[in-house]
């Protein structure tokens, strides 16, 4: 299902503007860089997310930047919802969303978004977000497995929204699910080989 779009259109872009703006600061570039753990796009996968940082052996690093990432994503949900209205809200959580996978400030080379996903999924729908975040820490410990957590967490947010609602934001999610496919294209086939490495491995 799709939003209604009744926002004006010089306000919903200011929405994903700014969105964007909050969406592209590299928390865990900036963490990593103010705790001395080196560049991140020297480390592990180069990857700017929390679980490339806690590749640098720096758990409460990692524990920040899931966090802010996280944090990022809902905000940019909640002020666009509460001073727009809900379309707004989601054009700002797709914004915000596209700002860390594609930040201006790192030559558009930013996450894989799941972290700032999950955030803006528990904005728009609470229950729907609690599930998916479960779903990830489920298949997390048993797996231990970071992607295919985010994977399969991902993948099952659109039936979560579609049940526990609102059911009207369904549309974005899977959208979102299709770019963190795309993000994840190698390490989809490296867990098809099982290469993917597991979560705590420096």
């Amino acid at each position: 299902m799709l939003p209604d779009l009744t926002t004006d259109p010089a306000l919903l872009a200011l929405a994903a503007a700014l969105g964007y703006l909050l969406g592209a600061i590299p928390f865990g570039m900036v963490l990593a860089r103010l705790m001395g753990l080196g560049d991140l796009r020297r480390i592990g996968s180069g990857n700017i997310g929390a679980t490339n940082v806690l590749r640098t052996g720096n758990k409460a690093a990692a524990l920040l930047t899931l966090i802010l990432d996280a944090g990022k994503g809902a905000l940019a949900v909640v002020l666009a919802a509460r001073w727009l209205g809900a379309d707004a809200g989601q054009i700002a959580g797709l914004a915000a969303f596209l700002g860390h996978l594609y930040p201006v400030w790192l030559k558009f080379r930013g996450g894989k978004g799941v972290a700032t996903f999950l955030g803006l999924l528990l904005a728009l729908g609470w229950q729907a977000g609690l599930a998916a975040c479960a779903t990830w820490l489920a298949v997390a410990v048993i797996f231990r497995i970071s992607s295919l957590a985010a994977l399969v967490a991902a993948v099952l947010s659109p039936l979560w929204l579609w049940w526990l609602g609102p059911a009207q934001a369904t549309a974005l999610a899977i959208l979102l699910v299709v770019l963190i496919l795309i993000r994840h294209k190698a390490n989809i086939k490296r867990l098809l080989k099982g290469e993917e490495p597991r979560i705590g491995r420096k």
